[in-house]
């Protein structure tokens, strides 16, 4: 998939970092499995993409040196111009998240598609023209203990590469695996992802204008009806 032509009118700014969203695609009982009950599979999968699409609304217009999606599945209607597509690699989340760092040449920064309220100034920091002086990573902490972000100057696929993944101590252990291996870290916002019906209720409150919100306000009215 091309990205628009440098310098258009629906270019986004440039920069020196890779911005990798980690998705997958939005199907009934394939995503947002924790959503269900009170949701159905395909309620759920509803919501997934609009998480996935308010995200992507919001990175298409971040400054970055490429913007790329790295899918488990096909891109649908949630994928707006500008993005490049590339397939994760099998195995278990940390080996996906390895290899798509380990697809990077430079500083690259990763994102999930479970915190739809993400906005540019919780990612200004990193993506700034000082962003990587004195900083080897960026990491942005999520509220059930994991993380939303991962930025490393220098993408090293053994920094996760074993990490136990969606697990109360994920956010902490990777963590510490980047001290360890003597970067210097620098921390983003802690966010929310949404896993439940109480993150989802939680987090469209906090983006009350988005797509993850108004998916969440039809399904709620029709539940009531």
């Amino acid at each position: 998939m091309s990205s628009p032509v440098p310098g258009s009118a629906d270019a986004p700014p440039a920069g020196v970092t890779t911005l990798l969203v980690i998705a997958k695609e939005p199907l009934p009982g394939r995503v947002k499995t924790r959503l269900t009950p009170p949701f159905s599979p395909a309620e759920a999968a509803a919501l997934a993409e609009a998480s996935l699409a308010d995200t992507l609304d919001t990175v298409r217009t971040l400054p970055a040196a490429r913007h790329v999606v790295v899918l488990d599945g096909t891109p649908g209607r949630w994928l707006p111009p500008g993005f490049e597509v590339t397939e994760q690699c099998a195995g278990g989340l940390d080996e996906r998240l390895a290899a798509a760092f380990g697809s990077c040449t430079g500083p690259a920064l990763l994102i999930g598609m479970d915190t739809p309220q993400v906005t540019a100034a919780d990612l200004a920091t990193a993506l700034s023209p000082a962003a990587w002086d004195g900083c080897d990573a960026w990491f942005g902490p999520a509220e059930d203990g994991g993380f939303w972000a991962l930025g490393l100057a220098e993408p090293d696929p053994g920094l996760l590469r074993g990490v136990p993944m969606s697990v109360p101590t994920t956010g902490a252990v990777q963590r510490r695996r980047l001290v360890e291996a003597g970067l210097t870290v620098r921390d983003l916002p802690r966010l929310r992802d949404v896993d439940t019906a109480a993150d989802a209720t939680h987090v469209a409150a906090l983006a009350p204008d988005g797509r993850f919100a108004a998916a969440l306000a039809r399904l709620t009215r029709a539940a009531v009806r």
